[in-house]
């Protein structure tokens, strides 16, 4: 068996590759030809448009499309041993259903630690590179804050306030920061303008007063320039653009938990994209088992039919993911199950096609 758990390995791996080679490359070139004008109106580099852009947009498109291809793969290649009757010559020698699909599992899994460690580490930082290249060559230029009474809230009942907001200088105008207490105004800071200092990573409030409070009347304070910490930094009036796909991991959760320490909105993004990167490894070993079982037996309807099949509930995991993750985004469904829920799904559909198999 050890011979034929090889074979079902390599062949498995190596079809696994070339369908999700085949695929990205068809994708590049539909993407070159939809950019083609951008890039000789702006001219970026051979260096930059190969390594910078491509290779990282096909790093993104080889783990998107994983899932759906190892489904595909498995379909098609295990129909095709079922259809020249392989699968039957094998089970006759009294292996089991469950020991056939080992190699396909060890295959599995091996792509689904390497997919965890891609979308983990390795793709954030390519997308950033990537997502660079598109503000610079495609969407035209650099990026600019052109948001206008921008209120932000920056910590439990703390809340910003900054009429405009310039990249460049880094230079925030008619500022205020106002701190509540059971629903009252316990303090208000407000300045001409505050403007980040990065050689002490604060903000520094100039022309400012400040009004205090307390149950005995208010007092007022003023002064030129103030030197402040604030739960806010440059790069949150940067663009926000799949700013959640160019987080690592570990940055992703720091940024989950700044948010939450605001008691801002907006937080249920970045939970759903931390646990589709949790949720994507095992998609590709459950979507792996089912594609086994509805493959294994040989169909009167050729191996066409299982291919359909396979097509026709792979369509159906993508449709319930991306509603699920729609609802979740907006606020109406809890992230962590949003995502979990297809696999969880799918999971007891592939019990139940499990106990069908002839064994």
């Amino acid at each position: 068996m050890k011979i034929l758990d090889w074979y079902i390995f390599k062949r498995f791996l190596t079809t696994y590759v070339f369908v999700v080679s085949l695929v990205t490359l068809i994708i590049l070139v539909i993407d070159y030809t939809e950019k083609v004008e951008n890039f000789i109106r702006n001219k970026p580099s051979t260096h930059d448009l190969l390594l910078v852009y491509y290779v990282n947009l096909a790093i993104f498109w080889a783990n998107y499309v994983s899932p759906l291809m190892v489904f595909i793969t498995v379909v098609f290649f295990t129909a095709n041993l079922a259809a020249k009757t392989e699968i039957i010559a094998i089970f006759s020698t009294g292996v089991s259903f469950l020991r056939f699909m080992r190699p396909y599992l060890l295959a599995a899994s091996l792509i689904a630690g390497v997919i965890f460690y891609l979308v983990a580490y390795v793709i954030p930082t390519a997308d950033k590179k990537r997502l660079a290249f598109e503000q610079k060559y495609v969407q035209g230029g650099t990026y600019y804050y052109d948001k206008r009474d921008v209120h932000i809230q920056v910590g439990p009942n703390v809340y910003a306030y900054l009429a405009s907001y310039n990249n460049s200088t880094q230079q925030g105008d008619k500022f205020t920061l106002e701190k509540f207490e059971n629903n009252k105004l316990v303090q208000k800071l407000a300045a001409s303008y505050i403007v980040w200092k990065p050689e002490i990573n604060k903000w520094s409030a100039v022309d400012y007063s400040i009004r205090t409070i307390t149950e005995t009347g208010e007092q007022l304070t003023y002064g030129k320039l103030i030197d402040t910490t604030l739960a806010l930094e440059p790069k949150d009036f940067g663009s926000t653009q799949d700013l959640e796909k160019t987080f690592t991991l570990t940055e992703l959760n720091e940024h989950i938990q700044k948010l939450q320490s605001r008691g801002a909105e907006g937080v249920e993004l970045y939970l759903i994209e931390k646990y589709q990167r949790l949720a994507s490894p095992f998609a590709i070993v459950i979507l792996t088992a089912i594609g086994v079982i509805v493959s294994a037996r040989k169909s009167r309807g050729g191996v066409g039919f299982q291919i359909a099949l396979g097509f026709g509930l792979a369509f159906i995991y993508i449709l319930f993911f991306m509603m699920s993750s729609g609802i979740a985004k907006k606020g109406a469904f809890d992230p962590f199950l949003a995502v979990w829920l297809p696999n969880i799904v799918f999971s007891v559909v592939g019990l139940v096609l499990y106990r069908t198999v002839p064994r």
